[in-house]
C-alpha cells in the first residue's frame, strides 16, 4: 500500500483527490495540509511515500516546503507537484528543490494514480509526458553544446553517452540498443551516473545533464 499526503489550499481539490486515490486498491491518503508550513509537520508525522504538492499556497508555497521535505527524509518521502500551470518557473524551481515529478490537475484519474506510483517506486517520472515537456523547455533555456569541464572529469565518456540518452527519456532497453550494449551494462552506468552527480531517479540526472550542457532537447 502506498500512503499519499495532499497539499492544496482549495478543499475542493483536496476532497477530489482524495476520493479519486482512495479509490486506488493500492493507494491510501492518509493526510491533508492546507499549506506548506502544514505539509512540512505532517510529512514529518505521518511519513506518508508520496507528497502530492500544490505549488502556489498561502503563507509557505509548495517549492519551500519540498525543499524542506527532501531535505528532511531524502528520497522516503518522495514530492509530486500537482498544478494548474503548465511551463512555469515555479516548476522548474521545485524540480530544483527536489521533487519527483510533477502533474497537471486536469490531467486524467489513471495517470495521476500512475504518476503517483511511478514515483514511490523511485523511478520512471521522465517518461510522463507532460515531464517530458517541462525537460524540453530547461533545456532550451540551460543547454550548450559542449560539455561543462566537471562533468568532463565527473564522468566516463560512456557515461556522457548514457546520461545524454536519459534527458531524451530514452528507456534502458533503447539506451542498450543505441549503444549496442547489454541492458545490464546500462543499468550499471545509470546507477554510476546516479551516484557521481547525486541524483535520485533518472529525472534529477536529467536536470543535472542540462545544467552541465549534456543532452539535447527532446523533440
Amino acid at each position: 500500500m502506498t500512503t499519499v499526503l495532499i497539499v492544496d489550499d482549495q478543499p475542493i481539490v483536496r476532497a477530489g483527490l482524495t476520493v479519486v486515490l482512495d479509490a486506488e486498491p493500492d493507494l491510501s491518503v492518509i493526510g491533508q495540509a492546507t499549506d506548506g508550513q502544514e505539509a512540512v509537520h505532517l510529512a514529518s508525522s505521518l511519513r506518508p511515500d508520496v507528497v502530492c504538492m500544490d505549488v502556489r499556497m498561502p503563507g509557505m508555497d509548495g517549492i519551500t516546503a519540498t525543499r524542506q521535505i527532501v531535505a528532511e527524509h531524502g528520497s522516503a518521502v518522495r514530492v509530486l507537484i500537482l498544478t494548474t500551470f503548465d511551463i512555469d518557473e515555479d516548476i522548474f524551481a521545485a524540480l530544483e528543490a527536489g521533487a519527483a515529478g510533477f502533474m497537471l490537475k486536469g490531467a486524467q484519474e489513471t495517470a495521476i494514480a500512475a504518476a503517483i506510483h511511478s514515483v514511490a517506486a523511485g523511478g520512471g517520472t521522465l517518461d510522463q509526458r507532460i515531464t517530458q515537456k517541462v525537460l524540453a523547455e530547461f533545456g532550451r533555456r540551460r543547454a550548450s553544446p559542449v560539455p561543462t569541464p566537471a562533468a568532463l572529469e565527473l564522468l566516463t565518456l560512456r557515461e556522457l553517452d548514457v546520461l545524454d540518452l536519459i534527458t531524451r527519456g530514452v528507456s534502458n532497453a533503447e539506451i542498450a540498443r543505441s549503444l549496442f550494449i547489454e541492458v545490464t551494462t546500462v543499468k550499471y552506468h545509470v546507477q554510476s551516473i546516479f551516484s557521481k552527480t547525486g541524483s535520485r531517479d533518472r529525472l534529477h540526472a536529467a536536470l543535472w545533464g542540462f545544467r552541465h550542457h549534456i543532452g539535447r532537447v527532446p523533440e
